[in-house]
């Protein structure tokens, strides 16, 4: 039934609320995507975006053309995986690198013939990262936490918050948690002085990554 009514699925072409088109900023790779105007930063806050700027904004349909226009035209993918968002946040980068990068996507954009529906709006990079909490040398986590485990336990500072992932300063060094593992598992408040006892699996330092490839 969610599908059936669903902006992703383009199973509710009809909506009447202005769509904004973005750039957002993954480490190697410049992925391209749509939101409701009225929900803002939201959505890239909700993916882990780095850094974002917006593109223009007008109704659904023509969201949907701009958007393939520069999936087609510049190769800009519509999706990145969660392995590589999260090797992104190893080595950020800095705020004027992710401009720039952004900017340079925006200004081939900007040669492409545009599509009705959506009016074009001046492009002002937003970085999230102070939002997370993200340091600007990077995350290293030591481990992430496994299944979890009835009366297991997890206890240190919260390091970062960064989409669906926390990033947990611990007796065991910094551990990633990825909360769609707690899903279904009754929470509760931890005592002062328990000590950590969820199932760890190492977590190896990921390999530099490449730019990504030409746009074409």
């Amino acid at each position: 039934m969610e599908r059936s009514n669903s902006i992703a699925t383009d199973t509710r072409l009809d909506d009447p609320r202005q769509f904004s088109v973005y750039l957002a900023h993954h480490g190697s790779v410049v992925k391209v995507g749509i939101t409701a105007a009225e929900r803002g930063d939201a959505r890239l806050l909700e993916q882990g975006a780095l850094a974002s700027t917006f593109i223009s904004t007008g109704s659904l349909l023509g969201a949907r053309r701009v958007e393939n226009l520069l999936m087609t035209t510049l190769g800009l993918p519509d999706r990145v995986s969660t392995t590589r968002k999260r090797r992104a946040r190893d080595q950020p980068g800095s705020a004027s690198e992710r401009e720039a990068r952004l900017i340079s996507v925006a200004e081939q954009v900007s040669e492409l013939p545009w599509p009705e529906g959506q009016i074009r709006g001046e492009i002002e990079v937003r970085d999230h990262t102070a939002t997370y909490g993200l340091p600007a040398d990077g995350l290293r986590p030591a481990a992430a936490l496994q299944t979890p485990t009835p009366d297991g336990v997890i206890t240190g500072r919260i390091a970062c918050t960064i989409g669906t992932d926390l990033y947990v300063e611990t007796s065991a060094g910094l551990v990633l948690l990825d909360t769609h593992v707690l899903a279904g598992w009754s929470l509760g408040r931890a005592a002062a002085d328990a000590v950590l006892t969820v199932p760890l699996e190492k977590v190896e330092s990921p390999p530099r990554e490449l730019g990504q490839d030409a746009l074409f």
